[in-house]
């Protein structure tokens, strides 16, 4: 439950519980925002079944075990990381105040040797845990786990990014425990996601390697799921295109940038872009006027036969019902009947300006009819998988709108206004 509000997490985790899930975690967010009363009123809640709380803990291991057992916790998160003093003090707390240490295996520097250590010092659970965030740039669990589990006889669970096929793979390759956050937490439908999951890992079979898609083709398929105004979030409100609106409604893009500069309705270098561009492009220009047209129905025919993804102007563009009527996404800032000449200025392919927007050659374009955003290739992946986190928390926000609470209820928004 890595959530902010307490009332939200325990209904989510009830919702859980009756799909299947065995124990339930208070998270560090949410510890870090409710305290103790976080893990005293999960296990009032759910007085059968089992608390972790995860501290983190790094420091003062005694101390903080005392302090989550006390409260109600079973198992008691501590990080890797820690100096092994603070590892066995907690773990004589442990015994004190009958509840399990599991270590999480968080950013560790040298993650199979410290398992072993860990395994000797006589830990409970050893968690193999990949972070969101190194999730965002690829990071595997699955992979990490293969590798543990052949070090150590403690049982080991696995954490981070995991999913029904996740989880089924986790347990044919040895996890004894799986920890499943945003795919169940951040669902519309908890319990049907929570069963979904509990059944994968319940016939889980023989280990067998999941086929992984490349990480283009994973991003690709996201930024098709996600909306613009996810992305726009992921990217803390960055990205978005000035002015632009879609020529065809309900029409998306999602490619690779061709860029074009050209100016005041020269269309040479616009067209020739075309033969440059391919399957996976989408033909980003920048015009230097909304008052003649770079681009028209010809061009607009020629990409769909290439296979184009699309096409994004600053500036206008015409023959706006032939274009409808080949039902191609084309993104614009005006519309007029009068194009210019091929005069050839300009060039393809170097940095532009489009609508406010830095736009190099390979910068992933996602348009729709909210607007078309800019995502440096850099960063790709990881703004695909964070904006893929945003419309999962969105559509957990809405299903408990609809069953009557307000926004700001469900947010909680008065606590959490900056003083």
């Amino acid at each position: 439950m890595d959530l902010l509000e307490l009332d939200r997490s325990i209904q989510i985790a009830t919702e859980a519980v009756a799909g299947g899930a065995d124990w339930i975690e208070a998270g560090t967010p949410l510890i870090k925002s409710e305290g103790m009363d976080a893990v005293r009123e999960m296990k009032k809640a759910l007085p059968g079944v089992k608390i972790v709380a995860d501290m983190k803990t790094v420091d003062t291991g005694a101390m903080e075990v005392e302090m989550a057992a006390k409260a109600g916790a079973d198992i008691v998160a501590m990080l890797a990381a820690a100096d092994n003093s603070t590892i066995e003090d907690a773990i004589r707390a442990a015994r004190k105040y009958g509840v399990a240490i599991m270590m999480d295996l968080l950013t560790t520097e040298d993650p199979v040797a410290r398992a072993r250590e860990l395994d000797r010092l006589g830990v409970d659970y050893i968690c193999v845990h990949v972070g969101i965030d190194q999730q965002m740039t690829g990071g595997d669990t699955i992979d990490l786990l293969k590798q543990i589990v052949k070090e150590v006889n403690t049982p080991v669970a696995a954490a981070g990014g995991i999913g029904v096929e996740t989880g089924r793979e986790a347990v044919a390759n040895g996890a004894a425990i799986v920890i499943v956050g945003g795919n169940i937490v951040r669902s519309a439908d908890v319990t049907g996601s929570a069963r979904k999951i509990r059944d994968a890992i319940d016939h889980a079979g023989a280990a067998g390697a999941l086929k992984r898609k490349s990480l283009h083709d994973e991003m690709v398929e996201i930024f098709k799921e996600v909306s613009c105004p996810n992305i726009s979030d992921a990217m803390h409100r960055k990205g978005a295109m000035r002015e632009i609106f879609s020529v065809n409604r309900g029409k998306k893009i999602v490619g690779t940038a061709v860029t074009v500069q050209t100016f005041a309705g020269d269309w040479a270098k616009t067209v020739e872009a075309i033969d440059l561009a391919g399957p996976g492009n989408v033909i980003v220009i920048y015009n230097g006027s909304k008052h003649i047209a770079p681009w028209g129905g010809l061009a607009t025919m020629s990409c769909k036969v290439k296979g184009i993804e699309g096409v994004v102007v600053d500036g206008a563009v015409r023959d706006i019902d032939e274009i409808r009527n080949l039902d191609y996404p084309i993104f614009a800032t005006a519309m007029v009947p009068n194009a210019g000449e091929p005069k050839g200025m300009g060039e393809i392919n170097s940095e532009i300006t489009c609508c406010g927007q830095t736009v190099r050659p390979g910068d992933y374009i996602v348009g729709d009819d909210s607007g078309v955003v800019v995502i440096p290739k850099e960063r790709a992946y990881e703004i695909a998988r964070r904006a893929k986190e945003v419309a999962k928390t969105e559509s957990r926000l809405f299903e408990e709108i609809r069953r009557g609470k307000t926004l700001s209820q469900v947010v909680n928004l008065k606590k959490w206004e900056k003083v």
